[in-house]
């Protein structure tokens, strides 16, 4: 998704173990531009450049591989619990878009089905994760914050920031000659800018 944003051409990539980031011109207003960061994948080093550009990030675009997403909720939903728990990320509350990618392949799920997924997967992190042991003296060892509200099930509207879905595809229709359409991502970034 990052190389198709700033170039407008798909390409073949890997997961990184380094950051990426580039000015990046919003298409309805060439004169305003933002600034993305594209955070390594590999799951050793994610946490970590998270760790280093939370503080600053006025939005975050969490990209799920929509083709691969029912073997992957679970990996998936514990590294969006992380970032959702985070408390420098509650405290920032930055828009947050869940943009569901490669919607060009016949076998991709809905946005609308990734979100109910998530949700479910979530809640039930927050219910292991409540029932964590505590330590000898009765605290809770470095508990991170609860994620939605108590007794009720987790869903996005409980979050301090708006979080939003969309679906869009890097590569489009026909591989490397398809028309991309991050249409919905890039209307986001032109709000949240």
């Amino acid at each position: 998704v990052f190389p198709q944003l700033l170039s407008g051409r798909y390409r073949d990539t890997q997961t990184s173990i380094t950051d990426s980031s580039a000015v990046y011109r919003l298409s309805s207003d060439k004169s305003t531009s933002v600034t993305l960061i594209d955070l390594p994948g590999h799951e050793s080093l994610r946490l970590q450049f998270l760790e280093r550009f939370k503080a600053a990030a006025r939005a975050i675009v969490f990209v799920v591989d929509s083709v691969a997403f029912q073997r992957e909720v679970k990996d998936v939903a514990e590294f969006l619990y992380q970032v959702l728990v985070d408390s420098t990320v509650l405290r920032n509350a930055p828009a947050l878009l869940i943009a569901c990618n490669k919607q060009d392949v016949t076998m991709a799920k809905s946005a609308k089905l990734i979100q109910q997924q998530l949700e479910k997967e979530l809640n039930t992190l927050r219910v292991t994760r409540s029932a964590a042991p505590t330590s000898l003296d009765g605290s809770a060892t470095g508990s991170p914050a609860q994620l939605g509200k108590k007794g009720k099930d987790f869903d996005f509207s409980q979050l301090p920031m708006k979080v939003e879905f969309v679906e869009c595809s890097a590569r489009g229709s026909k591989g490397e000659e398809g028309e991309a359409d991050l249409e919905a991502l890039e209307k986001w970034l032109v709000k949240v800018a």
